[in-house]
């Protein structure tokens, strides 16, 4: 029992921290129920998979500012090559949008390892540049995303209290995410992060490791697009409030900010927490402006936390 809650303490004290958060909207609201539970689970959504591909970037002793804008850029796609689409186009223009987002990933870190300079400041002026991109490809909102797309994560699977949207997130990431943990490039992206000199002396390719993160960092943030036009029917070519939500879930979940530690389950529980206190806020009646004032001091907090305990484990 001492071992299991020394590997994953974090996560299980997270679990209790979404449960008592659960009850108290119980509470709150005596009326949550299925209904209540798909609209979080939509919501989550696209705050989990831009929390996932910050997550591996994190891991890998990197960040990514631009992950809202690569979000926008796959939306759009999705929404105007979709527009009218049978499903059989539909489905290879999915396919074309995952792609996509594989391919600005790997711009990103192939940026950052060729021109050395730091990932903060690449990705700032990528954060840019993808949304100009989206802006190109639709400067309004507007396309539509394949009915059947809309419907796959819209109401209860198999039992009603369990959303389909919820199960679609998490299938999607386990799809990812499982087989590169245990993977040899998986292993890669942990060693680098951890410690880069160390992985270089043991035969890591430092530079292809550190792209291929980012490339995975793009997949999820295709992902996360896709799902935007799934909830809204439409490409939304302006970025989300995905960047700062997205780091602080990570750091939240477990995610160590100077890299080489951390999972994905942590921070996607820890996105749900976020947005449910998001939904108690609004439940009770609390002013927007005030919900947004609370929302982003306890990201500001969570970040300066996780910015602290990684100051710390270097010394």
């Amino acid at each position: 029992m001492t071992r299991l809650l020394g590997r994953h303490g974090w996560v299980m004290g997270l679990t209790a921290l979404l449960v008592l958060a659960f009850v108290f909207t119980k509470v709150i609201q005596p009326g949550f129920g299925a209904s209540g539970l798909d609209s979080l689970a939509r919501a989550t959504m696209p705050f989990a998979f831009a929390t996932a591909a910050m997550a591996v970037v994190v891991i890998a002793g990197g960040i990514d500012l631009s992950v809202a804008s690569m979000m926008a850029v796959a939306g759009v796609t999705a929404a105007v090559l979709m527009d009218g689409a049978g499903t059989g186009f539909s489905v290879l223009a999915l396919l074309l949008v995952l792609g996509v987002g594989l391919l600005m990933g790997a711009i990103n870190g192939a940026l950052i390892v060729f021109t050395r300079v730091p990932d903060i400041v690449v990705t700032l002026a990528m954060l840019f540049v993808w949304e100009g991109v989206a802006l190109l490809i639709l400067n309004a909102p507007g396309g539509a995303i394949a009915p059947w797309l809309r419907e796959l994560g819209r109401g209860p699977f198999l039992v009603e209290w369990l959303p389909r949207s919820f199960v679609l997130m998490v299938v999607c990431i386990a799809i990812v995410w499982m087989p590169l943990r245990r993977s040899r490039l998986g292993l890669s992206i942990y060693a680098i992060g951890s410690d880069e000199l160390a992985a270089y002396r043991s035969g890591v390719s430092i530079g292809r490791t550190r792209i291929a993160a980012y490339a995975i960092c793009g997949l999820f943030c295709a992902m996360g697009g896709v799902s935007i036009s799934m909830a809204t029917g439409i490409g939304e070519p302006i970025p989300g409030p995905y960047l700062m939500a997205s780091v602080a879930a990570a750091v939240l979940g477990g995610v160590m900010l100077g890299g080489g530690r951390g999972a994905l389950l942590g921070p996607i529980i820890a996105v749900i927490i976020l947005r449910l206190v998001r939904m108690d806020m609004t439940l009770m009646s609390v002013d927007p402006n005030i919900a947004t004032i609370v929302e982003g001091l306890i990201m500001v907090a969570v970040v300066m936390l996780g910015g602290l305990l990684a100051m710390r484990a270097a010394r």
